[in-house]
């Protein structure tokens, strides 16, 4: 999962902010995980001290907003970047990349589409599909 870009897209609800902590507890997090909004990003770290950068982009305006923050240079680092509301700097993702299309279904079930972009992020999803579904 190095250099992954995850980007979870959905309305406020869908659960987002519940993903990214499954995604981080999985990828071995030993930190807490919160949504990052008033921060926009968050470091969380597993025992090895490899980072996973979470980056909630809800509150920024415009892209022009995050590339003045320096969003980018997260995104050419070798660690994993999970994006909550990447459809506010998705100029500024890179061409590869996981987006993740989240619909609420009901209370307990939301609805889950991936859309690989990139031979790494394809083979992320081959896997991810192997380990949920078998074969």
């Amino acid at each position: 999962m190095a250099g992954a870009v995850l980007c979870l897209a959905g309305e406020l609800g869908a659960g987002k902010t519940t993903l990214a902590q499954g995604i981080a507890r999985g990828w071995g997090a030993l930190d807490s995980v919160t949504s990052p909004t008033f921060v926009l990003i968050n470091e969380y770290r597993r025992a090895d001290n490899e980072v996973l950068y979470h980056v909630d982009a809800f509150r920024l305006a415009a892209a022009a907003e995050a590339e003045a923050l320096g969003i980018e240079e997260l995104f050419e680092a070798p660690s994993p970047v999970i994006v909550e509301w990447p459809g506010r700097i998705e100029r500024l993702l890179p061409e590869e990349h996981l987006w993740i299309d989240m619909t609420w279904v009901d209370d307990s079930r939301r609805n889950l589409a991936f859309h690989a972009h990139g031979p790494q992020h394809e083979a992320l999803l081959r896997g991810l599909r192997r380990a949920a579904f078998g074969g």
